[in-house]
């Protein structure tokens, strides 16, 4: 393994980056002053001294003196292990304590933020698990488009978890409704690139951007207020046959 590679390791075991040069500058020199252990680490002198110092207290560094100076030496490298199962033993002692700090109340946070495909593969999921009905507003048919292979795997746990959808949509917009949704259009000749969704006490806002974006709200209050918004433009807008809505798209 090379040196750099050995340094790193004993780094990731705990080690500051001036700790592990200079144990290794000791093992390899063996038995040597500060000074010394200074100029084959490459590091100034009082910044050795603060890494010995540490290293001493670690077990890992001991010293002797030899006509009123401290000469240093590396313990076996076989006592990192001790050292590790100290600092073990010591987590093992605190996770109780930790994992009751964890368990505590907390306070909620009610808007969560989504990006990229996985962050919107998320915000459908979380759809799905509510099973809640969803109302849903300015589809352009962006997710069928961008993710069709999860768009069907959407729409298959849709039905089969009979999820009622009501979907406004921009007259002249090709969608692949569910079994289980009812379409109405309203006459927009607005693109959006932003989708509504509504379901339960949460509003799911997906932006089709590249990469497309998302944030949920769960607030009750909220929620309520879109889904209101959402009844008044429903019961004046024109229903649509989902079986003949393509044909519909294509007569124009």
């Amino acid at each position: 393994m090379a040196y750099t590679d050995v340094q790193k390791s004993l780094e990731r075991m705990g080690l500051s980056g001036n700790e592990a040069r200079v144990y290794l500058a000791l093992l390899k020199i063996g038995s040597s002053t500060a000074g010394r252990i200074s100029k084959d680490a490459q590091i100034n002198r009082t910044t050795t001294y603060d890494a010995i110092k540490r290293l001493l207290e670690k077990g890992l560094v001991s010293y002797v003196v030899k006509t009123n100076r401290k000469w240093f030496e590396a313990e076996n490298p076989k006592m990192l292990i001790d050292f590790i199962k100290e600092k073990e033993k010591d987590v093992q002692d605190i996770v109780p304590d930790l994992q009751k700090i964890f368990e505590q109340p907390k306070e909620k946070h009610n808007v969560t933020l989504y990006y990229g495909y996985k962050g919107i593969r998320s915000v459908f999921q979380d759809i799905i698990r509510e099973r809640e009905p969803n109302y849903v507003m300015d589809s352009e048919g962006q997710f069928t488009d961008r993710m069709p292979f999860f768009a069907k795997y959407f729409i298959k746990q849709v039905e089969k978890n009979k999820i009622k959808i009501k979907h406004l949509v921009r007259q002249g917009v090709d969608i692949h409704p569910s079994k289980t949704t009812e379409v109405k259009y309203v006459t927009k000749k607005i693109q959006s690139d932003a989708v509504v969704n509504i379901y339960g006490d949460k509003v799911a806002i997906v932006i089709w951007t590249e990469p497309p974006e998302a944030v949920i709200i769960k607030n009750k209050t909220v929620a309520d207020s879109f889904r209101d918004y959402f009844e008044i433009i429903w019961k004046n807008a024109k229903w649509i046959d989902p079986n003949a809505f393509k044909i519909v798209i294509k007569k124009q």
